[in-house]
């Protein structure tokens, strides 16, 4: 029976066994082994692993790699193990590290003494960890493209940063926490850090200053946030729950409901709205805290006002589409309309005749076939910028806050669209929640909600001046009042045979000819369902540093549809 030790307690002895007298043999080995990449050592890891119970004979193999790994990315044993097996399943966004116990053939109990390393993995930006329904890990992709460099990974710098990116950095926290991948404890500890090292943005100066206690300290800064990115004057506690524990989100929903929190002492926040009952629960930033605290942003204003909520057309990343015939005349047909020339040329004539100028334009087919990056793609073609509508947003959990939120929504399009040189998309992608039938009013309070809503956007798009296009996965349940509003319908299906071979051979243009029809002929894939099987394929490449093989790609494919797939004569 194999005897078992920690990394870290690994002897002089054990080193001696990996290194032994060198033979002719023994050295070209070594040879190999100094070629190796950074992925190449974790692959050998992992390899060696295997199976190994963690033994002292693993410990004394796996030296040459894993004492690499430590140069590298100045790590000690144990956790070059482990961000090998991180690595290894990176392609996982829940990793167990039950599933690494299985690998290495060891008790889960044990792992749990090596939780500092993997701890000071995270600490490090490695990896991220979920807390939520269970401890799992993910590697960012960020991560994987430094070690693909064979570089170490360093976290941005947060030191001397303007105030455009503190706020960024905050607001990456903020979504970290809110995701059950930071504690609240790592959370302050990082906010401190980003004040610490920016003593010259106004912000940071007038926070450490307040010395509030960790609880205000955040809530005051998510007010802020809320406020540049959103311009939210209306913070309610669904806002901020996920940031905090439940005890401390209780005590701080106490102290807010009696008036009793610091921060209304202090004059930094007040309810918003008047006085009434309703009023009690939401709440915003004063006049004072946006002078103290906002002061500087005055500076980048108007740069900040025509950001906000918007995905700018000039940071879409090109791609290439492909449609079937029908389909590709009538995207044609609406890039052409939407060219800002020709569309002011329509507006102005459609004016003159007493129409409506809005254009309202349906998306509708099977997931995958690529509706919402059209939308995408036409946004960078026509240079609008795009403002994106989450519709789980819009159907808040307070009753009487859709109806406000939905009105906000086409309140700040309004604004956008007057104050753009060229009208940006509203995009509701996956509306089927908000454009479906409408239900009995009589079965529901919900019932009256959502209709409340619908009618809110059907007014809205009656009025609509600028572009509009929403996305949709069913038609079926589809109300009639919509179908009428939207000028231009169009309908995406699964590619056809041509179009998949293309999407196949751009996607993937180290896979021959032949085994690109194969692949065409042999799966109904849809051009989001091609580009998942690439994706395994190019993680599987990036790891192993070669390219799969054909037989490996078509197990992806396999994997991909759950229906089971007869395959055409021909195809393996």
């Amino acid at each position: 029976m194999k005897k078992t030790i920690d990394a870290d307690k690994a002897t002089e002895k054990d080193a001696g066994k990996a290194t032994g007298k060198t033979t002719g043999k023994t050295t070209e080995k070594s040879k190999r082994k100094s070629r190796l990449n950074l992925l190449g050592h974790f692959e050998r890891i992992v390899e060696l692993s295997e199976n190994s119970g963690l033994s002292d004979e693993f410990f004394a193999d796996a030296k040459p790699h894993i004492d690499y790994v430590k140069r590298c990315l100045h790590l000690n044993d144990v956790q070059s193990i482990f961000l090998a097996h991180f690595v290894d399943q990176s392609d996982e966004y829940n990793i167990r590290l039950s599933e690494i116990a299985k690998t290495v053939k060891c008790r889960n109990v044990r792992l749990v003494k090596y939780m500092d390393d993997i701890d000071e993995l995270e600490k490090r930006r490695y990896v991220r960890c979920s807390r939520e329904g269970g401890i799992s890990y993910r590697i960012p992709r960020e991560v994987l493209d430094a070690l693909r460099k064979n570089t170490e990974y360093k976290p941005e710098s947060k030191k001397n940063i303007s105030i455009g990116d503190f706020f960024a950095f905050a607001e990456q926290l903020f979504d970290e926490r809110s995701n059950s991948e930071l504690t609240f404890s790592a959370m302050v500890y990082e906010i401190n850090i980003l004040l610490a090292e920016n003593p010259h943005l106004e912000i940071a100066r007038k926070l450490t200053e307040y010395n509030l206690a960790d609880d205000d300290e955040i809530l005051l800064l998510l007010f802020c946030s809320l406020f540049v990115y959103n311009n939210d004057d209306c913070v309610m506690y669904h806002d901020f729950e996920k940031l905090y524990d439940r005890i401390r989100f209780r005590r701080i929903v106490k102290s807010l409901t009696d008036k009793e929190n610091r921060l209304f002492d202090d004059g930094l926040i007040e309810h918003a709205g008047g006085d009434g009952f309703g009023d009690r629960e939401r709440f915003k930033l004063t006049a004072k805290a946006k002078n103290e605290l906002l002061g500087e942003l005055n500076i980048v204003e108007k740069q900040v006002e025509n950001r906000t909520g918007l995905i700018l057309s000039a940071s879409i990343v090109v791609k290439e589409m492909f449609y079937n015939e029908n389909e590709r005349k009538q995207i044609d047909r609406l890039i052409s309309l939407l060219d800002e020339e020709n569309f002011k040329c329509i507006v102005d004539r459609l004016r003159d005749r007493g129409m409506s100028t809005g254009f309202a334009c349906l998306f509708h087919g099977a997931p995958g076939t690529g509706k919402t990056e059209t939308v995408y793609q036409i946004a960078r073609l026509t240079g609008r910028d795009i403002m994106p509508v989450d519709v789980s947003q819009t159907k808040s959990m307070w009753f009487g806050e859709s109806e406000k939120k939905i009105k906000e929504v086409f309140d700040r399009y309004k604004t956008y669209a007057s104050s753009s040189r060229i009208a940006p998309l509203l995009l509701f992608n996956e509306a089927d929640a908000v454009i479906g039938k409408r239900k009995d009013t009589n079965s529901s309070t919900v019932a009256q909600t959502e209709n409340a809503i619908q009618n809110i956007i059907l007014q809205e798009m009656e009025n609509l001046e600028g572009i509009m296009i929403a996305t949709t996965n069913l038609t079926r349940n589809f109300d009639q009042a919509f179908e009428r509003r939207f000028l231009y319908k169009i309908e995406f299906n699964k590619p056809s045979l041509e179009a998949k071979r293309q999407i196949w051979k751009s996607i993937l243009p180290s896979v021959s000819d032949d085994d690109v029809e194969r692949l065409a002929a042999g799966f109904d894939f849809s051009g989001g369902q091609i580009e998942n099987v690439a994706r395994k394929y190019t993680v599987d490449t990036i790891i192993s540093g070669c390219e799969p093989a054909f037989e490996t790609l078509e197990d992806y494919c396999k994997h991909e549809t759950s229906e089971k797939q007869r395959l055409k004569m021909g195809f393996r």
